[in-house]
């Protein structure tokens, strides 16, 4: 059996590969974990729970909010949230665990639960072994006032924008008008070997070539995927037609560099 977390947490086909016993394992597991390590500074700790709108999110953030509740930790549920909204709460909430039911990219059959420490930042790959390794030990259990609580399904974030609002006077039409949307190309790019995306030496010189050629005014997002072997060439850029161009020189050059 192959290692449990990928490159972007624990994925795979909700109800078969990711079961509401495994989701509520991790979580128990992570809560413990983190704790003997020193990750959590809270008493009790705090976690955030967030979810993409796929339907198996529903079961699994009530496993994993079963789990870290079990071992001590009160849990705000974030209701549905981007991936990066997670992360910033996070951090923005001082809270000692993020965590985050998504499978991106995948198909909608699968999801995937991806833990944040402290700060907002993805667990380090030592961490999560350590995790996967304790998956089945029989932990001390807290009662009473020692079990976690658990409170939320998008309050939280329903209060920050309120308060943006608030403070800076601007109607939520007026705040969203600073983000400008820009044409995005995703090619994916598979039968690849997806473990030399983040080191092979040609690659990685064909992306900062991109990215310095599009300055500010485009980015560059290769990653490969946590559950298939390929990877994934996004491209954002001022026209749809620079955009494509870069996208489809960079896949390219990933399935040159990285075949199999």
């Amino acid at each position: 059996m192959g290692r449990l977390f990928g490159t972007d947490g624990v994925r795979g086909k909700a109800n078969e590969a990711l079961t509401a016993e495994l989701a509520l394992s991790l979580s128990v597991a992570a809560a413990h974990v983190l704790d003997e390590g020193g990750q959590f500074t809270g008493d009790p700790p705090l976690a955030l729970v967030g979810r993409d709108p796929r339907a198996s999110g529903e079961f699994l953030e009530a496993a994993v909010v079963a789990g870290l509740a079990s071992a001590g930790v009160n849990v705000l549920r974030l209701g549905i949230l981007p991936t990066p909204g997670v992360a910033f709460l996070t951090e923005a909430c001082s809270a000692d665990l993020g965590v985050m039911l998504s499978a991106s990219h995948n198909p909608m059959p699968d999801n995937g639960i991806k833990f944040f420490a402290r700060g907002g930042n993805k667990l380090d790959d030592e961490l999560e072994d350590t995790i996967e390794s304790r998956l089945t030990e029989v932990w001390s259990r807290p009662t009473g006032a020692s079990v976690g609580r658990v409170s939320g399904d998008g309050v939280l974030t329903a209060l920050h924008l309120m308060n943006r609002m608030a403070t800076s006077g601007q109607s939520l039409a007026q705040l969203a008008s600073v983000m400008t949307r820009l044409p995005q190309v995703l090619i994916n790019v598979p039968d690849v070997d997806r473990s030399r995306a983040a080191t092979d030496p040609e690659l990685i010189a064909a992306v900062s070539k991109a990215q310095a050629e599009l300055g500010d005014s485009g980015r560059v997002l290769l990653r490969p995927s946590g559950t298939e072997s390929l990877v994934r060439v996004m491209v954002e850029a001022e026209t749809y037609e620079t955009a494509n161009g870069v996208a489809q020189r960079l896949a390219d050059i990933v399935r040159d560099s990285l075949a199999l």
